[in-house]
């Protein structure tokens, strides 16, 4: 007994609403996944392959959909499409070319169709380094230099690689086009690919008498210095880009870019995040209980502030407008954050020990574990004596 086909929606795992952009992009996946050069030796990949192969042939075909979604499988009991290709299905319309030609691309690298101009101009690559600033020159920006060795047009030939008194000759291998055509036999026949030609590298042209200063490259290493202005507000890890300053470009195309990173040093006191700043401020016991004035180290200088009586250790106050100015306007600035810490003096004179002692008595907010007794206060004690009296 003849196996079920499984219904062609299904197979292609689409709605059977779906558009014709649907049901090729999940035909191209599924081709891609079981493509038999992709899973070679495996049956089970190859039967999966061809069922979404024929599942695609039909109901890519308005015709076929058509008489599919009246009939079902039944419509192609007699051989669907009469075409060439496995089950009767023809492999070879554009469509399908175009599928498996991308297919191919990405098995066997090169271009997918033949006939196209050579390589076009592409954009340099791209030069990194570094520069090191310091916390401040962060916040309000700066002005530093770096050097970097770069391409530079050879003097002595111009940039065009060739011996002075000679040029750059038409590549035989290619004919000037920069591309090759390759043909190849794959599970559907014969396919032709293209690629950029190795003998001329894309550019058409080959260099026999190579210039003696730059090896027919055209170009010979130099060190520039670039100035580099660092905005206010940059962050630590962040780039700057120096446009075009990079390597030269393929084929006549533009130089690539610099990318200088930007490593801020630490600061003794702040720390940020985002645009905002932090610090820890000591406070004395007197200036937290009674209140008054203690001066922040900011960005911009040192700044007075009024420390409200009764403050407790750990406080955060916030300095609005003191933090880092934000990159996309720096008329904008974060704010800085300021926790004020009761500092404990370590060393006391005998006068001053005595008026914590009293203050202590007076306040009434502690008491020492030796005057507990029996869970009664010292002056509990004292109280019910007097009683008992």
């Amino acid at each position: 007994m003849a196996e079920q086909k499984r219904d062609y929606y299904e197979v292609l795992g689409v709605e059977k609403n779906a558009d014709d952009a649907a049901l090729k992009k999940a035909y191209r996946a599924l081709a891609k996944k079981y493509h038999p050069d992709m899973n070679p030796g495996d049956a089970e990949a190859e039967k999966k392959f061809k069922e979404a192969s024929e599942a695609y042939a039909v109901l890519s075909d308005p015709e076929k959909r058509r008489q599919y979604d009246q009939f079902g499988h039944a419509a192609f009991d007699n051989g669907a499409g009469g075409g060439s290709g496995f089950g009767g299905f023809d492999f070879n319309s554009a469509d399908f070319g175009d599928i498996f030609g991308d297919i191919f691309s990405d098995l066997f690298g090169g271009s997918r169709r033949a006939g196209g101009a050579r390589s076009g101009p592409m954009k340099g690559a791209n030069l990194r380094t570094s520069v090191r600033v310091t916390f401040e020159e962060a916040v309000f920006g700066t002005e530093k230099e770096v050097e970097l060795t770069v391409k530079e047009e050879c003097k002595t030939c111009h940039g065009t690689g060739a011996k002075p008194g000679t040029s750059p000759e038409t590549c035989t291998k290619c004919g000037g086009k920069g591309q090759v055509v390759f043909t190849q036999q794959s599970f559907f026949g014969t396919v032709r690919n293209v690629q950029t030609c190795p003998d001329c590298n894309g550019s058409g042209k080959v260099i026999k008498d190579k210039c003696p200063d730059c090896r027919g490259t055209g170009y010979v290493p130099m060190k520039k210095r670039f100035a580099v202005s660092i905005p206010a507000g940059i962050d630590n890890g962040q780039c700057k880009r120096l446009a075009g300053q990079g390597e030269p470009g393929i084929n006549g195309g533009p130089r690539g870019d610099v990318l200088v990173e930007v490593i801020v040093g630490k600061h003794p006191i702040f720390q940020r995040q985002d645009v905002n700043i932090y610090s820890t401020v000591p406070i004395s016991f007197a200036v937290a209980a009674l209140g008054g004035e203690v001066v922040i180290d900011t960005v911009d200088g040192k700044v007075v502030y009024d420390v409200k009586a009764g403050t407790q250790t750990d406080t955060r106050v916030r300095l609005k407008g003191k933090g880092v100015p934000s990159l996309r306007n720096n008329d904008v600035r974060g704010d800085h954050y300021v926790t004020l810490v009761i500092q404990t003096p370590e060393r006391l004179s005998n006068e001053a020990k005595e008026l914590l002692r009293k203050f202590d008595a007076e306040s009434g907010d502690s008491l020492h574990a030796a005057e507990r007794v029996n869970g009664e206060s010292h002056k509990e004690k004292k109280k019910r004596g007097f009683f008992n009296k």
